[in-house]
């Protein structure tokens, strides 16, 4: 075997894609058997979640401590917070469109798949309020919230901690920081050992999704994922691209190319928070983000930009409305926008099924007994989705760092 074939079979991304393959053959040919494989699976899902939510905390402290410290600093954190907040209406607005033009519900009978409807989520569809959102963000106890993983309340402490120590004088902030950037690397170096297990987890992860489910259900909901991967290309490969080359000096090539790596580790895991690290590592060592950003963005935005997750509200939504025949109007578009939009945002970044799609669909008065028919392929849409997000969060970092660090390395 030549030395070019031996490190391409070296490349993760390329062994991920191998044992996916692997993984589906095996789920065919062994169907429900495939499960004794899901273990495998479990445990590489559960070595990421041991490490993320630390590697999150420490991420956003140092990187909040290092951007705190500029003038720049509040604008950082705006103009992020606003990429992530317009980018998902954008998502949503593109999902709406395309299926009112594809109408990928139109004509589809369900009949056949009666026994697996259910009410049972009817009460999983629940937006708290205003107010109710704001406190239930500020943590009582920041342990406890460690302990339960509480993203949001975790980031309010973090962002918190590290806005104070920015404000320290110099000589007592720098042990801080060296001391939390060593521990950033030290988790770093964990994950990508984690890593190297990746496709033993993935073709376990794929076998038992496939084994399990098979093809029969997709066969019924073919024309919702076909226009869910359009819209999933169109935003991945055009939309922040674009945004890319309008507003930084990045090259939307060097971007797209850069952005693989990642990608691929997003589809396997189906975890923005799971990527993190190669999201850190291709956007400070390929696309030349500041670490400073890069600390501060991408955790961020592994935890609250889901620009995947909001094209998948949008489009169900549309699915579902055209299967029960239920006619939207400019108030049910304008119900399922800003659900889905605000929604998106505190969706955790871990794979599993996405309860918020029942308060999209229940704002928008369509009915949720289907939800159960998609949650069986979530594996599927979760996939593609998290490596859309992981891309919206890549292009934040390399706009605002290019924006407000014109003066680094």
């Amino acid at each position: 075997m030549s030395q070019k074939k031996k490190s391409i079979l070296l490349n993760i991304g390329v062994q991920i894609i191998i044992a996916m393959i692997i993984g589906v053959i095996v789920g065919l040919l062994m169907k429900e058997d495939a499960s004794m494989f899901a273990p495998l699976g479990t445990i590489f899902i559960h070595l990421i979640k041991m490490l993320v939510v630390p590697l999150i905390a420490i991420s956003i402290i140092s990187g909040a401590a290092s951007i705190g410290g500029t003038s720049s600093a509040g604008k950082i954190g705006v103009s992020t917070f606003a990429f992530f907040l317009i980018t998902s209406a954008f998502a949503v607005a593109l999902a709406l469109g395309m299926g009112e033009y594809f109408k990928p519900g139109i004509g589809v009978d369900l009949s056949s798949v009666k026994h697996m409807f259910s009410n049972e989520y009817a009460d999983k569809g629940g937006i708290p309020g205003f107010f109710e959102t704001i406190t239930g963000i500020i943590p009582t106890n920041v342990f406890q919230s460690l302990t339960d993983a509480n993203i949001l309340q975790i980031l309010f402490f973090c962002l918190f901690l590290g806005i104070a120590i920015s404000r320290l004088e110099k000589e007592k902030s720098a042990p801080l920081l060296n001391g939390l950037n060593a521990l950033v690397e030290a988790f770093i170096w964990m994950i990508n050992i984690v890593m190297k297990f990746a496709p033993i987890g993935v073709f376990g992860l794929m076998a038992d999704a496939i084994g399990t489910f098979g093809f029969d259900v997709l066969k019924l909901i073919t024309n919702l994922v076909v226009v869910y991967m359009i819209a999933i290309l169109i935003f991945g490969f055009l939309f922040f691209p674009a945004l890319v080359k309008l507003f930084s000096s990045t090259s939307p090539k060097k971007f797209i190319s850069a952005m693989k790596k990642p990608q691929t580790v997003a589809l396997s895991t189906a975890s923005s928070m799971g990527t993190l690290p190669v999201t850190m590592e291709v956007c400070e060592d390929e696309l030349k983000v500041s670490k400073s950003t890069s600390s501060f963005v991408l955790p961020l935005g592994a935890t609250i930009n889901m620009s995947g997750n909001a094209i998948y509200y949008g489009l169900v939504a549309i699915f579902f409305a055209q299967v029960f025949h239920v006619d939207l109007g400019f108030p049910e578009y304008g119900a399922i926008i800003l659900t889905a939009t605000i929604g998106a945002i505190g969706q955790a970044g871990v794979p599993g099924p996405s309860f918020l799609v029942v308060a999209v669909l229940l704002a928008a008065n369509i009915p949720i007994e289907g939800l159960p028919l998609l949650f069986a392929l979530d594996r599927i849409f979760d996939m593609t989705r998290t490596a859309l997000n992981i891309t919206g969060d890549a292009a934040c970092a390399v706009i605002v760092d290019d924006k407000f660090n014109k003066d680094k390395n």
